[in-house]
């Protein structure tokens, strides 16, 4: 007997609301506002696909680390982070090549440095997120002592 492999399906609307502005939705969730950025005469002020595409790595990572730490008890007092994509040119064509994601984790003592840094250690592989993608996927974490 073979396990059913799980599978999910999340869904979106999106509607045109003038120019270069439109609002995504999702059942039972907030509305975005979104445009392309401003470097392609998009609005200021609003999510791009290039930020949304950022974010979505960026937050499974947090994710899929909490999900990790509890898994392998490590307590730890503060997550944070902060990304960045590099959209360039390659092979003939504008893609976000690189995304770099800086989580400042704050640990209770010197004890757990090593599971903390374990569990950083492989969470891009873990998370499905960046797993999804063709861009790499770069995690530079501090680990920080609770004070």
């Amino acid at each position: 007997m073979t396990a059913k492999a799980k599978s999910f399906t999340y869904t979106t609307s999106l509607v045109w609301r003038e120019g270069l502005e439109g609002v995504l939705s999702s059942e039972g969730k907030p509305h975005i506002t979104v445009s392309p950025p401003p470097d392609f005469r998009g609005l200021p002020g609003r999510w791009s696909p290039e930020n949304l595409l950022v974010a979505s790595v960026e937050t499974c990572l947090l994710f899929t680390f909490l999900s990790l730490a509890r898994s392998r008890h490590l307590e730890f007092e503060n997550y944070e982070s902060d990304a960045e994509g590099l959209l360039e040119q390659a092979y003939g064509k504008l893609v976000i090549s690189k995304v770099t994601v800086r989580p400042r984790i704050t640990i209770k003592s010197e004890d757990d440095r090593e599971k903390a840094e374990g569990i950083v250690g492989t969470l891009d592989e873990h998370c499905f997120i960046s797993n999804s993608l063709e861009s790499e996927v770069v995690v530079e974490p501090e680990i920080l002592i609770a004070s």
